[in-house]
């Protein structure tokens, strides 16, 4: 393009310095100048170029920010031969050690990976799984560095330190995927590579088909406007041909199209990060979903309750809250708000409950404790197996039902004997069935990939409609899967909102991050869903596609005007009709190309979201 674009200025300035010497010293010269023909040549490229900077999106942070998970020091334990405490000292977390015995406190971070050697708590690994339950850990379990300790004390012993971590390795994954992403080949790149030549041959042709005629008088002399000779009169055919040839539209049809495009996307809550996210989405024919957060909501919550005894509702409600208002765990919480919501349901106002005596947190189990003179258990059937509470036939179908629905029941014993429960799940996201049904219709096949377990990710895909599913699977696992489809010949989208979600986000063709997620997966991503609605994945490939359809439509345009253009700027109508196009009328339908084209891009303001629409015609 900037062959054509440096010939056509300069042959129109040089020309017009030339015109403009001769007729200052000649009285009967009257030739055209073009100065106007260079400027706006010029101004229409760096217009291309300005909308081009401005569709580019800035540079992402997310390597730093996964750096930032791991603390910056660590309290490193000296112990002695019986493995008591000897010293404690605060050192930098890259002086960690193989087999060093760290003190994670309650809300610390673990800086390495390593094995619990004493102690239990919960630790919250969704920075690194994804998934929003916190997990056990206890004597002998694996820790992974960057995770929180959430409310226990605990021993660690360091078995992976430095670039061998787990957070490390993502990094590094990250890192590469990013570095390996290939600039897309522009389709107008493509064109000019031949275009331009091509043009330059016609223009010189052009010239020499004009000026040796017009030498041995092949062509009438009056052909020839006054005070012109033969050479003049064929260079004003060579630079219309190359003025209106020059490929300002041709530039124009990606940037105008990707900025509305964008523009139109950000309004609508998906946020496009450049022209490479939209050339990349329409080509998508599989979209791999994330489940935690992404699916579904990330938050559990009560779904069901029962009663096994003759204890009211609201007194079986108030002892739950009491025990379960001193547990941290998600599962507690999410109990607490039902039975909270179900007493001001039922008129109760009153914020103050029975405190809870003998409280004690069973990891992995459940609590236990004495309201008044009651005992309670809330837990699971491990925690009432442990405490020696008959289950009958009620609640171990129940308790059967639920978790062949993926949902976790939380069993409450007063006094030995089981009063009810509570089914709790993570609920599926509003019209994530339609979405997977709808991506279906467009062609585009869904898969399933989780850290979660194999039952739980099943049901959960039978309630959307995915029939493939990959569970259990690690952040690194997540990218693995992704490039196996990849070498299957699909183009992959990925959808997540979580850190772990950042490998998989970066190694495939296109990465949308639910915009509740976090910040690093947003970093990572080459869209971003901002109102975190599941069909806005469906929007952001439904305007990719229109998109790469209206620059393909700006393509036409733009060549069209070159296709009629050069002919008759190279003086085809001239012998017959006298009509021919000066280099002055060359630049502004050059122009005018331009201008249709933006006209053409402007028409992408008013796309409609394709399940509005579906809603809409129903």
């Amino acid at each position: 393009m900037d062959v054509l674009v440096a010939l056509g200025t300069n042959a129109a300035y040089f020309y017009s310095i030339y015109t403009m010497i001769k007729a200052l010293t000649s009285d009967s010269f009257e030739g055209q100048d073009f100065f106007e023909t260079s400027s706006m040549l010029i101004s229409f490229i760096l217009l291309g170029k300005y909308l081009e900077v401005l569709a580019k999106g800035k540079t992402s942070d997310a390597l730093a920010k996964l750096t930032e998970l791991a603390p910056d020091v660590a309290c490193l334990l000296t112990l002695d031969a019986e493995g008591n405490v000897i010293s404690e000292t605060e050192i930098d977390t890259k002086l960690i050690e193989k087999n060093d015995i760290l003190k994670i406190v309650p809300g610390s971070k673990i800086p390495v990976d390593g094995i619990v050697t004493d102690g239990e708590s919960y630790v919250n690994e969704s920075m690194i799984t994804g998934e929003a339950l916190p997990v056990t850990k206890k004597l002998g379990d694996k820790v992974i560095g960057g995770t929180v300790n959430e409310n226990g004390y605990v021993r660690i012993k360091a078995t992976h330190v430095g670039s061998e971590t787990a957070l490390s390795q993502i990094v590094e994954l990250v890192e590469a995927a990013q570095l390996a992403k290939a600039p897309v080949q522009k389709l107008a790149d493509q064109i000019s590579k031949f275009f331009v030549p091509t043009v330059v041959l016609v223009s010189f042709a052009t010239w020499l088909g004009w000026f040796i005629p017009g030498q041995a008088g092949l062509y009438p002399r009056v052909w020839i406007p006054t005070a012109m000779d033969a050479f003049e009169f064929a260079l004003q055919f060579a630079i219309s041909v190359l003025v209106v040839a020059c490929p300002c539209a041709l530039g124009l049809a990606t940037p105008t199209a990707v900025m509305v495009a964008t523009g139109k996307g950000a309004s609508l809550g998906v946020l496009i990060k450049g022209g490479n996210a939209l050339e990349n989405a329409h080509k998508v024919k599989t979209v791999v979903f994330d489940k935690t957060g992404t699916l579904t909501v990330g938050k559990p919550a009560v779904v069901s309750s029962v009663l096994f005894s003759d204890v009211s509702m609201e007194d079986f409600c108030d002892m739950t809250i009491a025990a379960e208002t001193n547990s941290e765990h998600p599962i507690a919480k999410a109990v607490v708000e039902h039975a909270k919501m179900f007493r001001q349901n039922n008129g109760s106002h009153n914020d103050l409950f029975t405190e809870v005596k003998d409280f004690k947190v069973h990891p992995g189990a459940g609590v236990s404790g004495k309201i008044g003179e009651r005992a309670i258990l809330v837990g699971n059937k491990r925690l009432m197996h442990l405490s020696s509470v008959p289950l009958g036939i009620e609640v171990d179908k129940y308790v059967s039902e639920n978790e062949n629905l993926a949902r976790t029941c939380v069993l409450v014993a007063i006094e030995g004997r089981a009063a009810g429960a509570f089914a709790v799940t993570d609920p599926v996201k509003p019209g994530a069935a339609l979405v997977i049904s709808h991506l279906r219709s467009m062609g585009i096949s869904s898969v399933m990939v989780t850290g979660d377990n194999l039952s739980t990710a099943t049901a959960i895909a039978n309630q959307v409609g995915i029939d493939k599913v990959f569970a259990e699977t690690d952040p690194l696992g997540k990218a693995d899967k992704i490039k196996e489809l990849q070498l299957q010949g699909m183009s992959v989208a990925m959808v997540g909102d979580g850190i772990n979600d950042s490998p998989a986000l970066v190694a495939a063709d296109v990465g949308m991050a639910i915009g509740a997620g976090t910040d690093v997966a947003i970093e990572a991503a080459d869209i971003v869903l901002m109102k975190s609605n599941l069909e806005d994945v469906v929007t952001a490939i439904d305007l990719s596609r229109k998109t790469m359809s209206r620059i393909r439509t700006n393509y036409v345009w733009a060549l069209g005007y070159n296709v009629l253009g050069m002919p008759i700027a190279a003086g085809v109508l001239y012998p017959f009709t006298g009509i021919r196009l000066p280099p002055w009328l060359a630049g502004a339908c050059m122009a005018a190309s331009s201008i249709s084209v933006v006209c053409s891009s402007l028409l992408l303001q008013y796309y409609k979201k394709p399940l509005h629409a579906y809603r809409e015609s129903r």
